[in-house]
């Protein structure tokens, strides 16, 4: 097929259509892949390295210098679809182009799936014509969060443009029964995680598995892009709709990975709350002192007790914070800093996302913006610019006035950079300034990340190492298990680090001293050890950032069942 011919032939897809069966059915050979690499450098393909393949330098930490926390995640969408269809399927994930070739030139392919987001629909193109030229027989499926690009179809040569759940699309073009229950693959949910310099443990029971119960979101703000990918607002897809389904799946992680902790994957986990309390009850019933790291809306989060929280283990949870009267309603009526303060109490890390550039923002309120976001001394803090995402209500919105930039090109597009349409009051690519001072001024103020968790998780621990109920105490002590040793050398490396600043040297003195006093001569001694050690990786790894080093991502290939059995014959 030409393409010219296949870009017409193209077919807009969601979960839910009947897409024609291929004609090979479960006898089709299947590649899945992610796009190419590098991924933080500038190349011709769209690549920025200010847009890594790391979530938390990229959003997260950004500008936490050495004391960054860097890691890599998998693409979790490819992995569900590998471990949920009948045909003999491989899965290449962060490949080089090189990598990429030398897999399609020495390999049959009927179907290869690629999944992008919207940054790198270069990239899909050119994956595209290498497929055409290489296999030209095979049927090409896009898609992931690029299936939203405006004109998607004119720009790539694909035959099927997937939005939405890709599992029962990808067993109903195989032939395959849509309806069978979903096995959930084994994903570590950090790769090659390290900060100051330190490549951190990946041992079994030092990594948390990701469990991901449901895709979508029901909240359905008017930037979100998820919500947009699985249909907007309202619109969820469940694997797993109860607490005994769930609980099933994640003793199953629990035995096959050697984990007691789970990233839940889920836009509002305890939104649906039968679900979470059932998984509670299931918790206590079999004495599982697991914890959880989740999302949750504002609102929902406070809709439970404290003692609920504690008993579901949920010991880091990632909420929205927006901006100080935002106009969206999972924070009407919430005072976010009495709720985080109450949350660190007992032990809760907690992920603020803030939101640079609503409508009402200016450049004479936006310190004042930035500063209630700081003022909640969360023990990591996104900050993200507004962005138009092709696909959602706000981008119709600026579409229908005008106001969205024309040619914003979509490597940009990632909410890091600049604005894709014109701001009533922010203007210049003043925005771009903002966004990072925000970042500075919450690491300035608050210092590392890691001094803040280390707060944290020894308040936990203060408050819950005596309880009566021994499955909670048994969590706690797991939490805390680093304090004597890996957490206290690390504030000591810490408060060497900013001796300079005198405010922040004081407060992570304080932490340090809190561990001491709670753990004793061990971590006196310890301390400085540990400390000094720390110290030369930190300068070591400072040096390196400053004369550009970048991470990459580690390439995986991966083959399900059924692509072993055919290897082996």
């Amino acid at each position: 097929m030409t393409t010219e011919s296949s870009a017409l032939a193209v077919i807009h897809s969601n979960p839910s259509s009947r897409p024609p069966a291929h004609p090979l059915g479960s006898r089709a050979r299947v590649l899945l892949t992610s796009v190419f690499g590098p991924y933080a450098q500038h190349d011709e393909h769209g690549s920025r390295p200010d847009k890594p393949m790391e979530l938390y330098h990229s959003q997260v930490t950004r500008t936490q210098e050495a004391f960054s926390l860097r890691m890599f995640h998998r693409s979790w969408g490819l992995m569900l679809i590998h471990a949920n269809i009948n045909a003999a399927c491989a899965l290449l994930d962060f490949p080089t182009l090189d990598r990429f070739v030398e897999e399609i030139t020495t390999n049959r392919y009927d179907i290869v799936g690629i999944s992008a987001i919207m940054p790198n629909v270069d990239k899909v193109r050119t994956m595209c014509e290498l497929i055409r030229r290489h296999l030209p027989a095979a049927t090409i499926v896009v898609g992931g969060h690029v299936a939203n690009v405006s004109q998607i179809e004119e720009r790539i040569d694909a035959d099927h443009i997937v939005k939405g759940e890709g599992v029962t699309w990808m067993r109903r073009f195989l032939g395959e029964d849509p309806d069978r229950p979903v096995r959930h693959p084994h994903i570590v949910s950090g790769i090659a995680p390290r900060t100051m310099g330190i490549r951190l443990s990946e041992k079994p029971g030092d990594v948390a598995a990701t469990l991901i119960p449901s895709v979508g979101c029901p909240l359905g703000c008017n930037f979100c892009a998820t919500s947009a990918m699985f249909g907007g607002k309202g619109n969820v897809v469940h694997f797993y709709r109860t607490g005994d389904e769930l609980f099933e799946v994640m003793c199953e992680l629990e035995k096959a990975m050697g984990v007691r902790s789970f990233f839940v994957m889920d836009e509002n986990f305890l939104l649906y709350r039968q679900r979470a309390l059932r998984l509670l009850d299931l918790m206590i019933e079999r004495d599982k002192s697991w914890s959880l790291y989740v999302f949750s809306s504002v609102n929902v989060l406070r809709s439970y007790s404290i003692e609920q929280i504690v008993g579901l283990g949920i010991s880091w949870v990632w909420m929205g914070l927006e901006g100080e009267n935002s106009r969206y309603t999972k924070l009407h009526g919430a005072d976010t800093l009495q709720l985080i303060r109450t949350l660190q109490s007992h032990g809760v890390r907690v992920l603020g996302s803030s939101i640079i550039g609503l409508e009402e923002h200016t450049p004479d309120n936006i310190d004042a913006v930035i500063d209630f976001a700081v003022n909640h001394d969360t023990e990591f803090h996104q900050f993200m610019l507004y962005s138009a995402s092709p696909g959602t209500p706000l981008y119709a919105e600026l579409q229908a006035s005008g106001a969205l930039s024309h040619g914003f090109p979509e490597a940009d597009l990632h909410g890091q950079f600049k604005f894709n349409f014109k701001h009533p009051h922010i203007r210049n690519g003043d925005e771009t300034e903002f966004l990072i001072r925000a970042f500075q001024r919450d690491f300035e103020v608050n210092g590392p990340s890691v001094v803040r968790i280390a707060r944290t998780v020894l308040q936990g621990w203060r408050r819950y190492k005596n309880h009566p109920d021994l499955r909670i105490r048994n969590r706690f002590a797991w939490e805390a298990r680093d304090l004597p040793v890996a957490y206290a050398g690390t504030l000591w490396a810490a408060r060497s680090w900013f001796r300079s600043q005198p405010v922040l040297a004081a407060k992570i003195s304080q932490v340090l001293n809190d561990i001491y006093e709670e753990c004793g001569v061990k971590a006196r001694l310890v301390a400085p050890l540990v400390g000094r050690y720390l110290r030369f990786m930190l300068g070591r790894e400072d040096r390196r950032l400053r004369r550009g080093w970048a991470y990459e991502p580690p390439c995986f290939y991966d083959l399900n069942e059924a692509a072993f059995a055919s290897k082996r014959a």
